[in-house]
């Protein structure tokens, strides 16, 4: 075989990675904001991003176990916020392609990877000097705002491989608004239960709030984006099954 036969199989099994029989509706930009060639190379890799958020849940779970060590056991579930979240992608996906898609796995990976992606990349940015006096290496500190900012992204995958319903999105919505108040308003046993942020709960952080008030306000904010987005997302899926007359209906 030739050197430009080579090629041209490289390129050719390039090209039909980022090509999918998976259907995917016409859905706008505010809900599907990734393009479709990427989406298809997510759906064809899909064993590959599983084993990657399995690796990220794997090192989550070590890099919470000094919290693990300070929270009742009883709470543990609590705790361990992106590593779930990419625990519940890696089931989501894997689910899928072995043709026992979960509707509300599907819903709750979605929020995970918003809420907890979001978040992460939030408080790094909202408390940039007290993260640099902790002294978190620069490689550490970029590593976790670009995987859980890539959280966020591959979250916007699901919509090929679910369809949002309500009773899921319920669930989803349920899971999350409970894990929010237990991380933030109401610990139940012991000191809330959120990831621990460089600042103590109540040190001022400006314009009378809190660094525990900012971090809950940015995780009840990405709920509420969630929730709007997951609704959309079903709406518009619905839309454009029944072709733009439905729109008025």
């Amino acid at each position: 075989m030739s050197i430009r036969t080579r090629a041209g199989a490289v390129v050719d099994r390039g090209r039909a990675l980022l090509e999918s029989d998976v259907p995917r509706e016409d859905l706008p930009r505010y809900v599907a904001p990734l393009p479709e060639s990427l989406e298809n190379l997510g759906l064809n890799l899909a064993w590959l991003v599983v084993a990657v958020n399995l690796a990220g849940t794997a090192f989550g779970f070590y890099y919470y176990a000094f919290q693990f060590s300070r929270t009742p056991v009883e709470m543990w579930a609590f705790v361990p916020d992106s590593p779930l979240a990419t625990l519940l992608i890696a089931l989501a996906l894997a689910a899928w392609k072995l043709d026992r898609q979960q509707e509300w796995l599907t819903a709750l990976a979605f929020y995970g990877n918003i809420i907890l992606g979001g978040w992460t990349v939030y408080v790094h940015l909202a408390f940039w000097p007290a993260f640099t006096e902790m002294g978190i290496h620069t490689a550490m500190r970029q590593f976790l705002i670009w995987s859980h900012a890539a959280m966020v992204l591959q979250a916007f995958l699901l919509h090929r491989i679910g369809d949002f319903r309500p009773r899921a999105v319920g669930v989803a919505t349920l899971w999350y608004a409970v894990n929010a108040t237990v991380d933030y308003l109401v610990p139940v046993l012991g000191n809330p239960h959120h990831t621990i942020i460089p600042l103590r709960d109540d040190a001022p952080v400006g314009l009378g709030a809190d660094a525990l008030g900012v971090a809950g306000a940015g995780a009840f904010a990405l709920l509420v984006v969630s929730i709007y987005l997951a609704m959309l997302t079903h709406v518009e899926k619905r839309h454009s099954r029944r072709g733009p007359d439905s729109l008025g209906d």
